[in-house]
């Protein structure tokens, strides 16, 4: 599922998703680098039946412009409209890809490639229920493409309306916290790409099927940050998806109703501009 769509929490999706729990309005650094990483317990895909273990570690550069940033919200956005209560981007997100042969149910089937996601992001912060916590509703609309690094191929579109409560100094510890309910929709090329089986990769026990736009799952996301120091944070990301009902129950392909995934790590700002902005 998106900013983790595929088996991806943690691998580059739950990493991205991890970027995104609130921070602390106040003056933070223009420009810093770092380094984020961790390990997570993941589906192999949406309704997968199987887990499996999968870990990254990737250069984390954070930039707090006006309006190109990378930051808390994204890897790489551009920010058209900001106020108190209102923001509307354009961003990119990413995954890692998933080898077929390591699951059941698509053993012989074409590995899912490495996926990026790009297109706008409406965020509208609604209620605020103390000085640190607040309500948003947020609307990404997604182009997704997949890439083997030897071309570059579009899957389709998605959107995800989702319901966040997100607190920026949980408990007075300077944790950062988002608990998160999101429903994905997907059109028939992106669905395809995770539950279609062609003539060629039939078998006794997996049948032909062409699938259908429409409903993929629902997810209740946990994310949460704790400073270890003024450089170095720990993060926690927890989810638990839902498949009843999705357009695809009857694919060969979709195993699970119910689906979960749980990845830890460490970020790291090893430099930190002089320069700051008010965030």
């Amino acid at each position: 599922m998106p900013q983790a769509v595929v088996r991806r929490a943690l691998a580059l999706g739950l990493l991205c998703a991890c970027l995104s729990v609130p921070v602390l309005a106040a003056e933070k650094p223009l420009f810093e680098l770092g380094v984020a990483g961790g390990a997570g317990y993941l589906p192999d895909y949406p309704a997968a039946g199987q887990n499996h273990f999968n870990g990254i570690a990737l250069p984390l550069p954070i930039y707090r412009g006006e309006f190109i940033r990378s930051d808390s919200k994204g890897l790489l956005r551009g920010r058209l409209v900001h106020s108190r209560d209102f923001e509307l981007d354009i961003s990119l997100g990413g995954s890692l890809d998933a080898d077929s042969d390591d699951n059941d149910a698509r053993r012989g089937m074409p590995d899912l490639d490495h996926m990026a996601e790009v297109g706008p992001r409406l965020q509208w912060t609604f209620a605020r229920a103390a000085r640190w916590a607040k309500f948003d509703l947020e609307l990404p609309v997604r182009a997704v493409f997949s890439t083997d690094f030897s071309s570059v191929e579009h899957r389709g579109f998605l959107i995800e309306p989702q319901l966040a409560y997100q607190h920026g100094n949980f408990l007075g510890s300077g944790t950062k916290l988002k608990l998160g309910l999101s429903t994905v929709f997907a059109d028939e090329d992106l669905q395809d790409y995770f539950y279609e089986v062609q003539a060629p990769f039939v078998t006794t026990t997996r049948g032909a099927y062409d699938g259908q736009g429409g409903y993929l799952g629902s997810r209740l996301r946990l994310l949460m940050q704790h400073p270890l120091g003024k450089r170095l944070r720990l993060f926690f990301a927890g989810d638990i998806n839902s498949h009843h009902g999705a357009a695809n129950e009857d694919s060969p392909l979709f195993r699970e109703d119910l689906t979960y995934g749980a990845g830890v790590g460490l970020i790291w700002s090893f430099f930190q501009s002089e320069r700051t902005v008010n965030e």
